[in-house]
């Protein structure tokens, strides 16, 4: 899953730093403690992966199959439904967006070989990659620019999708040989219609990812390149972009060049236009979550205690962040969530018995509640929902007696052990999850 993970944060509540109005900013709860659902796979599937969540309980992914393939899932309230049969007509795909309409995008494979040997979905397969757009049992591929391949990233309550897609050019600036041809540009669909976004002069090419309700699109622009394992695409990604009303706007970096691990990316906004990304460190050894907004500019979030690399990964309209926190080869990883201000472990947030040990949190909505991927006692990967205790609400499991201990209150309130991605795992997921995800 070239996952997009692009590999693909409750936490931004710092009303100077971040020009959220009072009344927003007073509405945020302080996140507390989080009951974890396992969301488990397919039948017999070996992982699973939840990627995005809307405000009523719908979760969008991928899971794997017995065979080894991977298809689009969406969970809702326990239950899993399989949306990538049939698909496109190939083997594999996955789900990344869903909007408060059930509406999710994606990629897919179909069942025709791309004629220039490119592997655009990562997979492995050199299948044609289409982006997609499901509702109500039925996904439609969308269109390209004159290209063989493309793929769609989140939607929008509007219906409008983010993504990036082939046009017919070649690119000069791909590596002789390597295995992406034409130009990747980014894009944005409406009512089944693309429209090409501008990058940075000197940059042939660029994806986006996030959108929003008012249509800002954020992503990024660079050369082409070989794959990235880290972002998903054949981009080597310089200049981290927010799209506003057509028009390209770089929101900067924190000194780095964008040629170390995801390079210079924007990930998702918010309606707020508040921006969560993965930038670049000065000397291209290193890389932190940011937040970015029009009034203070780019934000580092820094990392955990103990670890060198942080990637940010979603954001709701609070300004919370999440993401995941890591050792220099991001082998070693854990979920974050920001708030206030603070980054908080999220493995510290949870009962000791929880099913999983959460690695990476990829997507939060309005109401705080968190999906990523955990690990559990077997090794294996799975998708989970992280909701936060509240005694009132009704609809949601208790957290228990500790939800009222005052040792909950503090950030040590369940010390769990860390977990070390296997070689296998993370090959897994480096070829499975097609995602934004260092």
């Amino acid at each position: 899953m070239k996952s997009r993970l692009l590999f693909t944060i409750s936490l931004l509540g710092l009303l100077a730093l971040l020009a959220i109005p009072v009344g927003l900013a007073a509405q945020a709860p302080t996140p507390v403690r989080y009951t974890v659902t396992d969301l488990g796979t397919l039948l017999e599937g070996p992982f699973s992966l939840a990627i995005g969540v809307n405000d009523h309980d719908l979760v969008v992914g991928a899971s794997g199959l017995a065979d080894g393939t991977q298809h689009a899932v969406l969970w809702y309230r326990g239950a899993i439904t399989d949306i990538g049969n049939p698909g496109l007509g190939g083997p594999n795909n996955a789900g990344y967006g869903v909007n408060e309409w059930g509406q999710a995008s994606g990629l897919a494979e179909t069942d025709t070989s791309d004629p220039n040997g490119e592997d655009f979905c990562g997979y492995g397969t050199y299948l044609i990659c289409l982006p997609f757009v499901w509702q109500n049992g039925v996904m439609t591929s969308l269109p390209t620019l004159g290209g063989n391949n493309g793929e769609a990233g989140l939607i929008n309550n509007r219906g409008e999708i983010a993504g990036n897609a082939e046009n017919a050019t070649t690119d000069s600036t791909c590596p002789p040989g390597g295995p992406q041809v034409l130009q990747e540009k980014p894009v944005i669909w409406k009512n089944g219609e693309i429209k090409e976004l501008p990058t940075v002069p000197g940059d042939p090419d660029g994806w986006t990812f996030g959108i929003n309700d008012n249509g800002q699109v954020v992503g990024a622009s660079g050369i082409c390149s070989t794959l990235n394992p880290d972002t998903g695409v054949y981009i080597l990604s310089r200049h981290a972009l927010l799209w506003d009303k057509g028009k390209a706007l770089d929101l900067g970096n924190l000194g780095g060049k964008g040629t170390f691990g995801p390079g210079n990316i924007a990930g998702e906004v918010n309606n707020q236009g508040q921006v969560v990304g993965t930038s670049d460190l000065k000397g291209d050894e290193r890389y932190h979550a940011y937040v970015w907004n029009r009034d203070t500019g780019i934000q580092d979030l820094h990392t955990l205690p103990g670890d060198v690399n942080s990637a940010g990964l979603g954001i709701n309209d609070r300004g919370d962040v999440v993401g995941a926190s890591g050792d220099a080869t991001f082998t070693n990883i854990r979920a974050f969530l920001w708030h206030n201000g603070r980054m908080i472990d999220l493995n510290k947030r949870i009962p000791a018995n929880s099913p999983l040990y959460l690695l990476a949190a990829h997507g939060i909505n309005s109401r705080g509640e968190i999906v990523g991927f955990g690990v559990d006692s077997a090794g294996d990967v799975h998708g989970f929902l992280a909701t936060p205790c509240d005694p009132n609400r009704t609809d949601t499991e208790s957290c228990g007696d500790d939800r009222q201990d005052p040792a909950a209150l503090a950030d040590e309130t369940t010390e769990r052990p860390r977990v070390v991605l296997t070689e296998n795992v993370r090959k897994l997921l480096q070829r499975q999850v097609r995602f934004h995800l260092p």
